[in-house]
């Protein structure tokens, strides 16, 4: 009886720390694999038997409790411990197996993971892949991540890290807008044209475009007759006529391939070196994650 009542509390530790990491119970049950009621009771026989509140519920989200916020990260600490477990047993298989979450942003995921997906799958068939999109910063370790892409700058992390190829800022336009309105020669001229521009949902400001001139990199902001903060819709009003816009050249690469758009200020291009793979210290022998890593070393090589 004894053995059975430890066994639920650390069932209902794992469920908290989840639960306090993602903000949900339908999040924690989906990165637990059970029902969202499971998290539910399993959190509540916890502070049940605790005699604390680490919860408050409303009908719009969960918050921690002073109490909660406390023992949120003692109850991580327990699920880090675990994970190792898991993935020294996982490690001891020399084929990769089970599941691999991926986390990435939108543009990266689209255009650089998803497309690698079936030849991973191919490849390792033993392997099923959660893939993960959002502009939101993930905790890999609170939300059970093995492995994230990031672009950007990292601040400091105990996660281990491979940066991976570099790849061009260019602009772009649709044949049909340079036809009728010209193809500019130098940034400054991009205020006699139409421009795209991107809003970062993260902290609504608008992208300031880089461009390589006299040797040295410089920053314009053209007035945009269209903004929005989702790349694909940028892309679509490219490639629909609406103006010249700033992006990844692998986000490009597709509509340029099958001549839907062109690049524009190519001389003035310039070259960024920060997409990064991330994964946690606990999944540094998981068969799974490194093929992934083997995979994007393959087909993003440092330049």
């Amino acid at each position: 009886m004894k053995e059975q009542f430890a066994l639920e509390r650390l069932t209902g530790l794992v469920a908290f720390a989840r639960v306090g990491s993602l903000g949900s119970f339908t999040a924690a049950a989906r990165a637990l694999s059970v029902s969202p009621s499971a998290v539910s009771k399993s959190v509540r026989r916890l502070e049940e038997t605790l005699g604390v509140v680490l919860l408050a519920r409303t009908t719009r989200a969960l918050t921690l409790t002073p109490e909660g916020a406390e023992l949120h990260e003692r109850a991580l600490q327990l699920l880090r411990a675990a994970e190792e477990i898991e993935q020294v047993a996982t490690a001891a298989r020399a084929e990769p197996s089970g599941t691999l979450r991926i986390a990435a942003s939108l543009p990266v995921g689209i255009h650089l993971i998803a497309p690698l997906l079936p030849t991973f799958r191919e490849r390792h068939p033993g392997v099923s892949v959660d893939l993960r999109l959002s502009d939101r910063y993930v905790d890999l370790v609170g939300e059970g991540v093995d492995i994230a892409l990031r672009i950007g700058d990292l601040a400091d992390s105990q996660l281990l890290s491979r940066r991976l190829a570099p790849h061009r800022f260019c602009c772009f336009a649709a044949p049909a807008y340079l036809a009728a309105r010209g193809t500019p020669a130098h940034p400054d001229a991009l205020a006699g044209h139409s421009t795209v521009n991107l809003r970062y949902l993260s902290t609504g400001r608008l992208l300031r475009w880089p461009f390589r001139v006299g040797g040295r990199e410089v920053e314009i902001l053209p007035p945009a007759g269209i903004v929005t903060d989702a790349g694909e819709a940028l892309m679509a009003v490219l490639v629909a006529g609406g103006g010249i816009g700033i992006t990844a050249d692998f986000v490009a690469a597709p509509y340029v391939a099958r001549g839907a758009l062109v690049p524009v200020l190519e001389e003035h291009a310039v070259l960024r070196d920060n997409i990064t793979a991330l994964w946690p210290q606990s999944r540094r022998a998981n068969p799974a994650v490194r093929a992934f890593l083997d995979l994007l070393q393959e087909r993003m090589p440092p330049r």
